[in-house]
């Protein structure tokens, strides 16, 4: 190709790479933002955790972990995570930090071990270590719970990581594909755990008193969650999962309680048009303050506390993977959903991971290996 025609097809082509990463403006139906595509090329970024106003720490489900300057855009390689098992929904997991986090604090991870060639979810915590050639490793890495959920079946391990107000963490593990374990109290599968930060069972956990029980359980019948939120102004702790072919939910997670997964679900048979179990109710059994039918496959959860959108303080926000969108939740004061909005439907994306920003602002990553941020257009 002549240089003249080479330099003719770059400047046609120019134009289209500057609006690919121009911001978008969106009108929704409580606020108006720009949509921003932050950076591109990532594995699938299964969890994203600010470790400072402007560092963004990435886990990749296939065992990596990257940290993302936000002013540079640089991306960088954080050497120290452990050996996972990638495999089907199998690998690394979540990543998150408590509350007044500060650097050199513990960070928290959930992974999937190789155990006899079943997949275990692990809850695990390490500190992030950087040295003046500016290369980033994980120190102390600790694993504070192998859970008792070994299976070959390579699906439902979870599992996302959230902290209440009084030093305990929360994480949850899916059914493993194999129903009987969400009632089945000896195991840790469709169930969420309760632990001091440091792994010790809190003393007053709801099954500690029994020896049927694992201890760290703090509710279960849930059959894979994928979303965890705190509500720290109503200390409340949200949770969504998958249902079946319909049946998503959304559940307030109480100590003790029992969700009902398999004995009752809205959703049906994969491979027929029945109900799943006996039916939506049972006394004893919980029902959840939102489903989803169809399912729109949650990926994470969060609930929106800062003032960048005023508008949507207190609502409850998914990333959808299976109906790609962003699903808006508004909760009444009394804790029951009464509104949804789908946003970003013309992403066309499978949204993974959600993060508030230290600014207030929403960052969510894609299985294709982007992250986004959606800010106020007023700012931009």
């Amino acid at each position: 190709m002549k240089p003249v025609t080479l330099l003719l097809c770059l400047l046609t082509l120019l134009p289209l790479a500057i609006h690919a990463d121009s911001p978008r403006i969106i009108q929704s139906e409580k606020a108006t933002f720009a949509l921003e595509q932050v950076i591109d090329g990532l594995g699938i970024p299964w969890g994203l955790a600010f470790i400072s106003d402007s560092q963004l720490l990435i886990t990749e489900r296939e065992g990596s972990v990257k940290l993302l300057d936000l002013q540079s855009k640089a991306l960088s390689p954080v050497q120290g995570a452990p050996e996972v098992m990638a495999e089907n929904q199998a690998g690394l997991l979540d990543v998150a930090v408590p509350p007044g986090f500060t650097s050199g604090d513990w960070i928290y991870f959930t992974y999937v071990r190789d155990r006899d060639d079943q997949g275990v979810t692990v809850l695990a915590r390490a500190k992030l270590m950087s040295n003046t050639a500016g290369s980033n490793e994980l120190v102390q890495w600790q694993d504070l719970l192998e859970t008792r959920s070994a299976s070959d079946s390579g699906r439902h391990f979870g599992s996302r990581i959230v902290f209440d107000e009084n030093g305990y963490v929360y994480f949850g593990v899916g059914d493993r594909g194999e129903r009987p374990n969400s009632q089945d109290l000896t195991n840790h599968a469709g169930s969420v755990m309760r632990l001091h930060r440091d792994g010790r069972v809190p003393k007053d956990n709801p099954f500690l008193q029994r020896k049927d029980v694992q201890p760290e359980i703090w509710s279960y019948g849930h059959r894979n969650p994928q979303g965890m939120a705190y509500d720290y102004d109503n200390k409340r702790l949200w949770l969504i999962e998958h249902g079946p072919r319909g049946g998503d939910e959304i559940n307030l997670v109480l100590p003790g309680r029992n969700y009902g997964w398999p004995v009752i679900s809205y959703g049906k048979e994969y491979w027929g048009p029945l109900d799943v179990g006996e039916g939506t109710h049972r006394a004893g059994m919980e029902q959840p303050i939102k489903q989803y039918t169809p399912s729109i496959a949650p990926g994470s959860l969060l609930l929106y506390t800062a003032n960048s959108f005023p508008q949507w303080r207190g609502n409850l926000f998914s990333g959808a993977l299976k109906l790609q969108h962003l699903n808006r939740v508004t909760l009444s004061g009394d804790g029951k959903a009464i509104a949804e909005e789908r946003l970003l439907t013309e992403l066309d994306e499978r949204i993974r991971a959600l993060a508030q920003g230290p600014q207030g602002w929403l960052y969510f990553s894609t299985d294709s290996g982007k992250v986004y941020v959606m800010k106020p257009a007023a700012r931009q």
